[in-house]
C-alpha cells in the first residue's frame, strides 16, 4: 500500500503502536527499543511514507522541527520553576508558527555532549534553542563549530561579541534595583547570596556590589554567600550570613529566597520586621511564599517567544546580523521588605 496522504495516525495503526511512537521513531528519538523502531520503520517503507516526508523536506530546505536543549541537568530542570515557565512562553510560540518542539534534557556533561553531536550529525531539525548562561558552557564550543543554527536564551560567557544570537534580560539592571530599594527602605547591612557558576547571577551580583560602593557602603566579604540555584542552598547560605547580622539580604533568586526564608522561620526570626528580603525573578512561588517576596519580575515568557521568533529569523535569512536583545526588569513589592 502506498499513499502521498498517508498520515502518522495511520501508519500508527498498521504498526499497532501509538501516533506518539511512530513520531518519536521518525524523529530519531533516543530510548525507542530496536523492537518497536523496526515494526515503525516496517510500515515505512512499504508505505512509502519516508520517501513522501523526505521529498517535503527537501523541497522546503525545512523540517518545522526546533530543538530545545536545557543543560542544566534533567534533575534541576524539574525542581526550578523558571524553567517550566520558560518552556511555555517557547512551546507557545513553536505552536502559533505550527512547528514541533523536541526536548532534550541531560544528567551529566558526557550525556550532554553525546546528544548535542548527535542533532548535529543527523541533521533534523531547522536549528536548536539552548539556555545557556552557565560559565564553562559544554554545549557552546561545539554548536559553534557545526553548521547547526542555534538561539541563545542567556547572555553566554564568550561569543556574545560576534555573530552570536541571544535573548536575555539586563541582569545588572536588576541587580542594582534591588539593593537601591533595600537602601531607600532604610537598610544598610545589606547581605547576597549569588551563585558563582552562572553568568546572569554574576551580573546581578555586580550590581549589588556598584550601588553599595556609588553609595559609600563597602562591600562585605562576610556578608556574600554563594549558592547553586536550589533551595536548600538558600537555606545553608541564610544560615551562614545571620552570624553576620545583615539587615537585609538580596537574593538572587526566587528559589534560593524560599530556602532563606525557612532559615528566618527556624531561627525565629521576623520577615520583614527584623530583616528585609528581596529576590529576582517573580516565579509563581514567590507570591505562595510567607511573606510575599519583593522581587525583580523578568519577562520569562517572552524570552521564549523572542527566542523562536529570531531562531525563525534565522531560518529565513541566516546572514542577518546577529538579534543580541537585553529585556527589561520590573520591581515587584511586596511584603517581604518594610
Amino acid at each position: 500500500m502506498k499513499s502521498k496522504k498517508l498520515t502518522i495516525k495511520k501508519i500508527a495503526e498498521l504498526a499497532g503502536v501509538s501516533k506518539a511512537t511512530v513520531s518519536r521513531v521518525l524523529n530519531d528519538y533516543p530510548h525507542i527499543s530496536d523492537e518497536l523502531r523496526e515494526k515503525v520503520m516496517r510500515v515505512v517503507h512499504e508505505t512509502g511514507y519516508e520517501r513522501n516526508h523526505v521529498a517535503r523536506m527537501l523541497a522546503s530546505n525545512r523540517s518545522n522541527m526546533i530543538g530545545l536543549v536545557i543543560p542544566s541537568g534533567a534533575q534541576f530542570v524539574f525542581s526550578d520553576p523558571y524553567f517550566p515557565k520558560l518552556t511555555e512562553g517557547i512551546s507557545r510560540a513553536i505552536n502559533q508558527h505550527g512547528l514541533t518542539l523536541a526536548l532534550f534534557l541531560f544528567h551529566s556533561p558526557e550525556e550532554g555532549i553525546h546528544t548535542v553531536k548527535n542533532i548535529i550529525a543527523n541533521g533534523l531539525f531547522d536549528g536548536v534553542i539552548i539556555t545557556g548562561d552557565r560559565k564553562n558552557d559544554y554545549i557552546l564550543p561545539i554548536v559553534l563549530e557545526s553548521d547547526l543554527r542555534f538561539v541563545m536564551i542567556g547572555r553566554p560567557e564568550y561569543g556574545s561579541e560576534g555573530n552570536l544570537n541571544f535573548i536575555d534580560v539586563d541582569n545588572y539592571i536588576g541587580g542594582k534595583i534591588a539593593v537601591e530599594y533595600l537602601l531607600e527602605r532604610g537598610y544598610r547591612r545589606i547581605g547576597v547570596i549569588g551563585c558563582s557558576f552562572n553568568i546572569a547571577a554574576n551580573d546581578r551580583v555586580r550590581g549589588y556590589e556598584d550601588v553599595l560602593r556609588e553609595n559609600g557602603i563597602p562591600v562585605d566579604p562576610n556578608l556574600m554567600a554563594d549558592g547553586d540555584f536550589s533551595m536548600d542552598s538558600g537555606a545553608r547560605e541564610m544560615k551562614k550570613l545571620l552570624a553576620h547580622k545583615p539587615d537585609a539580604v538580596f537574593v538572587i533568586t526566587d528559589t534560593m529566597a524560599l530556602g532563606a526564608l525557612r532559615t528566618l522561620r527556624e531561627h525565629d526570626i521576623c520577615v520583614p520586621d527584623d530583616i528585609g528580603i528581596i529576590s529576582f525573578d517573580d516565579l509563581p512561588p514567590a507570591i505562595q511564599a510567607d511573606p510575599q517576596l519583593t522581587t525583580i519580575r523578568q519577562p520569562i515568557h517572552e524570552q521564549g517567544q523572542l527566542a523562536v521568533e529570531t531562531m525563525l529569523q534565522l531560518i529565513d535569512n541566516p546572514e542577518r546580523p546577529a538579534n543580541q536583545v537585553e529585556l527589561p526588569v520590573e520591581l515587584i513589592v511586596r511584603a517581604s521588605t518594610k
